[in-house]
């Protein structure tokens, strides 16, 4: 009965296109994994994890950063997937601290190798120098700049990659035709002020991935990005409207650390 639920599990959690283009079986089943937030999964829509994780390059020896993981949701994934033969480090702020701990200490199981590291505004040190093959983070940048850290947080990222390390950055697509706002206040971030921030902390751009853009989203939002889904600030006003939508127009963006 357990091998049959697993199956079900994982002939729900991923459509028959998404399971053709798996490259990467394992990270396929950790995707489709039981232990898994349902609200988490019902974004899968959205959010692409299988094909943004290997567009990333991700692989089960690496050791892997996630920075400000928020929830869990992309956590779920990568504890699993890393626990035998890669590393997995969190990188959480101190008000966050306590709930982050208590979630990965409610599943030992799953996350009992996960290293939990600090970053504040005094603290950056978010793995040991030089021991990261691949770090992540989703939909994060706009905050750094909200605190004024981007610039802190893109050299603390150089500094844990190995020469040769990528860096891959999910965020709420920004229109090109206004300046940036420095602080991000809608959500949203230009393209090219992404690729100036990695380029400053001696990043190259490697490659850039559509996989999550969305044409509907106007981006003149009277909450800014909060407005759509998930957060759907606005609650039952519009709500049908901005369901449709779906949520944001992100882009992805894949960065070295030379060699």
């Amino acid at each position: 009965m357990r091998s049959l639920g697993w199956l079900t599990a994982f002939a729900m959690a991923l459509t028959p296109a998404a399971a053709a283009v798996a490259k990467d079986e394992p990270l396929a089943r950790a995707v489709a994994a039981s232990h898994r937030t349902p609200t988490f999964v019902e974004r899968d829509k959205y959010r692409q994890p299988l094909q943004e994780l290997e567009f990333f390059g991700l692989k089960p020896n690496q050791t892997v950063v996630e920075i400000s993981p928020g929830g869990g949701y992309w956590t779920e994934i990568l504890a699993p997937y890393l626990r035998g033969k890669g590393a997995l480090y969190t990188v959480v702020s101190p008000q966050g601290m306590e709930s982050w701990k208590k979630k990965l200490d409610a599943n030992p199981g799953l996350y009992d190798k996960v290293k939990v590291t600090q970053m504040g505004a005094e603290s950056f040190d978010i793995a040991p120098a030089g021991s990261a093959d691949l770090v992540v983070t989703f939909r994060n940048v706009h905050n750094w700049m909200a605190r004024g850290t981007a610039g802190q947080v893109f050299a603390a990222a150089f500094k844990a990659l190995k020469p040769g390390g990528i860096l891959g950055i999910e965020e709420h697509r920004a229109a090109t035709d206004q300046p940036q706002d420095p602080q991000a206040a809608n959500g949203y971030v230009r393209e090219d002020y992404t690729i100036e921030l990695a380029t400053k902390a001696g990043f190259k751009l490697l490659e850039k991935s559509e996989l999550l853009a969305n044409a509907k989203d106007t981006k003149d939002w009277s909450k800014g990005v909060w407005t759509l889904p998930p957060t759907l600030a606005e609650g039952d006003k519009d709500r049908e409207k901005y369901l449709a939508i779906g949520e944001a127009d992100n882009f992805l963006l894949k960065f070295q650390k030379p060699r």
